[in-house]
């Protein structure tokens, strides 16, 4: 039946292009009009922009229209234009396959996500209510972090924390939907693993799926600001209904008393479905009692209620042999009577104790572990990898090559680009789907003398050695004539699509006139491509006879893909070389017609040198950091004079992003800030600029923000006060203080090392248990000859004259142990 409702949803999407929604959907359709109302609402809504459809969008759709029901609780409505209709400027981007999804608050986008991202509806609910709740729901990696949220909550609040693997799963939803109910009840907090699980006693946090935390702080005077606050750890699966039942459980009080049968209590935790426990009181011993149900309360929190029954009430009328009873939950459950001689045989009961519900559920944790411990690969890419190997991947957009057609193809089309990969390597696979993706990209936009294929190397081994293809995914791009050009860039969409459009132009662009350079500096000779690179640089040689002409241009073929690249040989370059200050040769690097244009004269003879020279011009002077920049510019391990701005800041009156940003750009002219990388991240186009700023200080400080992060001398990071303006001088002095060593830090990266989420998988120890000591490690046997017992002799006699510990560091370095061989060369392993 599955498989006919899938064919189905083809058969509509193929003929109409469109997937229709339910008649009981919730999922509203703007139209243009609709939607500026909707943006002048202030009201949060989260929409889908489409255009034409394929199975997967369908699929979204579906999934789209189940979250609308669920988000409408929460006040959020969701909605979907289609752009074939309306046109909506920005947001309809005429592409034919649109995969973005915005979510809005009024008329400002809090964030926009990928469709394989929000994949179901748990994804949808749980990333939208967390982007809701990102002021309320601290996000936290480290255990300085936790115990900075500790410290502030002492006193005030309760703190839930709790941990999944990934978000976007059933467990992150459940969480956020509590967080949205009760955030303003209790400090919510998020982690993704890491070192706070085995802060909080989690002896293998790999193996661990899901987990939360109930964290006793409120309770805890703020003067004890060095303890930790107690926690209590929900032992079931993580579910809405079961994080409720929990919090009910940690508001109920810790023991409670009664005068009556056992039989004849009533709790809250009768209500919960939770296990009773009864202990009686003596009157002379009541004060004993009340220290021991405490004890066990606090051990057995959050899965037993317990009860202190007073004998000395006639209504008591338990025989007196008997000291406890326990009651289990559900209707016509028994109490039944025990003599307990230790708190452990009361641990050990309600340990072993369980519903057929619980034993059910324990069932279903005990596969997620065994799960987790055999199927979550070392990375998140090889997991992602794993958990999507059911889904196929659209090879028809791509040409696959094999030994037979890879030299015609290469050899037919004027740009060829090959990727080469291995189905068994998850990068490879991961990035396979953008590379389809870019393909179909060109096809859309009719670019007709680009072919894109893939080439198998576990299948053609032969071609790929004759290539030279050592690593994998490894991207070539191949022109007639030519020899083959490697693609450097990110394994992403955005990255490789602008490779592959600037490949398709010459490099260098030949200039023949002053009006040729003057529209290629401004742009406007490449218009097309200007917005793929907006940096252009120029060659400027008094003669096409100059030596270095020649190096200039191997240069640029290897910066093809990277940047245009042209080249004026002509005595007329001279004007360029005076009105710019320099000396022929020279080159120009023109930031488009808005921005500035730098020269710098050139004195390199290698075309590596010059490589490397343009590539260190063609990074700005003052640049907005992106996950895809970021690396360029941590290579010059410069400290980072970081503004961190949002889209908020003139909603609140205070000076714009602009404004800020041109007194920054001011002070790159006072020519103090040589030793430092001034730089900004928006944080609304950055997302992860978030929780950068909150790893630097602990929390979320008011925009805008200036940080000094000094990463490769020590971590420390210092932050700018927040009441101080944003000026030359004050900032100054501030740095002046800082490198005095008068300003205290505010934060310290930790240099934690990144392990492999799950233990190596030790195959020798398993052989060696079916059969000992067959797969134990073995160090060859060496005998030491007499010309090397002679030699060491040798080496005693004359170290006889020296001093004791000249005797030990002449036997530690040069003499050795006899029976220790040289250090072997480690085998070179090749993946082919």
């Amino acid at each position: 039946m599955a498989w006919f409702i899938c064919v189905v949803i083809l058969l509509l999407c193929s003929k109409s292009e469109q997937c229709t929604t339910g008649n009981a959907s919730k999922l509203i359709e703007h139209t243009a009009d609709h939607f500026f109302e909707k943006m002048q609402s202030g009201k949060t809504s989260f929409i889908y922009f489409g255009n034409q459809v394929n199975p997967t969008i369908c699929l979204f759709i579906e999934q789209l229209e189940k979250s609308a029901d669920a988000l409408e609780d929460y006040g959020i409505s969701v909605a979907m234009v289609n752009c074939t209709d309306e046109h909506i400027a920005k947001y309809c981007t005429g592409e034919k396959l649109m995969k973005k999804v915005y979510l809005f608050r009024g008329g400002n986008v809090l964030k926009s996500f990928d469709t394989d991202t929000v994949f179901d509806v748990n994804a949808i609910v749980s990333h939208v209510l967390f982007t809701v709740l990102f002021d309320e729901v601290r996000y936290i990696h480290t255990i300085a972090e936790l115990q900075s949220v500790e410290r502030a909550a002492k006193g005030k609040a309760d703190i839930v924390l709790g941990h999944v693997q990934v978000l976007g799963l059933p467990e992150h939803r459940a969480l956020m939907e509590t967080a949205f109910v009760y955030g303003a009840k209790y400090q919510f907090v998020l982690t993704t693993g890491g070192p706070v699980l085995t802060n909080m006693g989690v002896e293998d946090p790999s193996s661990l799926t899901a987990g939360l935390w109930f964290l006793h702080c409120k309770g805890v005077s703020q003067s004890q600001h060095s303890d930790p606050c107690p926690h209590t750890a929900l032992r079931r699966a993580l579910t809405t209904l079961h994080i409720y039942t929990f919090l009910q459980l940690m508001e109920a009080p810790l023991v409670s008393e009664a005068s009556v049968e056992p039989s004849e209590v009533k709790v809250v935790h009768s209500h919960l479905q939770v296990p009773l426990l009864f202990l009686f009181s003596q009157p002379h011993t009541v004060a004993l009692d009340r220290a021991t149900a405490q004890t066990l309360a606090w051990t057995l929190r959050g899965q037993v209620g317990l009860v202190l029954i007073h004998r000395e009430s006639p209504d008591v009328k338990t025989p007196l042999e008997y000291n406890a009873a326990y009651k289990l939950p559900g209707e016509g459950s028994e109490v039944k009577y025990l003599i307990l001689n230790n708190l452990e045989e009361v641990i050990d009961l309600f340990r072993d104790e369980s519903t057929p519900e619980e034993e059910e559920e324990a069932a279903e944790e005990e596969d997620d572990e065994n799960w987790a411990t055999l199927d979550v690969l070392d990375d998140e890419v090889a997991e992602s990898v794993y958990r999507d190997r059911g889904q196929s991947l659209d090879m028809d957009a791509v040409t696959e090559l094999t030994a037979d057609t890879f030299h015609s193809a290469v050899a037919e089309s004027d740009h060829t680009v090959v990727l080469f990969y291995v189905k068994w390597d998850a990068v490879s696979m991961a990035f396979m789907q953008s590379y389809i993706e870019v393909s179909e990209s060109l096809e859309d936009a009719d670019v007709s003398n680009v072919e894109l294929a893939v080439l198998d190397c576990g299948e053609w081994t032969d071609v790929c050695g004759a290539q030279q293809i050592s690593s994998f995914p490894t991207v070539r791009l191949y022109r007639r004539q030519e020899p083959s050009q490697p693609y450097r860039g990110m394994l992403g969409t955005e990255s490789l699509n602008r490779f592959i459009m600037l490949s398709r132009l010459v490099s260098p662009v030949l200039l023949s006139s002053p009006d040729e350079v003057t529209s290629f500096l401004e742009g406007d000779l490449y218009q097309q491509h200007a917005a793929i690179a907006p940096v252009t640089v120029l060659g400027l040689f008094s003669s096409i006879s100059d030596a270095g002409v020649s190096v200039f241009k191997e240069a640029a073929k290897a910066l093809w893909g990277e940047t245009m690249v042209g080249l004026f040989a002509d005595r007329r370059a001279e004007r360029w070389a005076v009105e710019h200050s320099v000396t022929l040769p020279a080159i120009l690097v023109s930031r488009g017609p808005t921005g500035q244009t730098e020269a710098h004269s050139l004195h390199l003879t290698m075309p590596d040198q010059l490589v490397t020279h343009i590539q260190r011009a063609l990074l700005d002077t003052f640049p907005e950091l992106t996950v895809e920049n970021l690396p360029l510019y941590l290579e010059l391990k410069k400290p980072l004079l970081l503004l961190f701005v949002g889209e908020e800041d003139e909603e609140r009156g205070r000076k714009g992003n602009k404004g800020v940003l041109e007194d920054m750009r001011s002070l790159l002219n006072t020519g103090w800030l040589k030793s430092y990388l001034p730089c900004w991240i928006h944080l609304g186009r950055t997302p992860a600029g978030k929780a950068v700023l909150e790893a630097y200080l602990g929390s979320l400080p008011l925009l805008p923000a200036l940080v000094l992060s000094q990463l490769a001398a020590g971590g420390e990071v210092f932050h700018y006060p927040a009441g101080r303006p944003l000026m030359v001088q004050p900032i100054l002095q501030w740095l002046q203080r800082v490198e005095d060593g008068e300003e205290p830090p505010a934060g310290k990266i930790v240099d934690e090392k990144w392990a492999p989420p799950m233990p190596f998988y030790d195959f020798l120890s398993v052989m060696d248990q079916e059969v000992p000591g067959y797969a134990s490690q073995r160090s060859a046997k060496t005998k030491t000859s007499q010309s090397e017992r002679a030699e060491g002799e040798k080496e005693k006699k004359r170290g006889s004259s020296s001093s004791g510990g000249e005797r030990q560091a002449q036997a530690h370095n040069f003499q050795g142990s006899p029976t220790t061989k040289p250090p072997q060369t480690p085998h070179q392993h090749s993946e082919l």
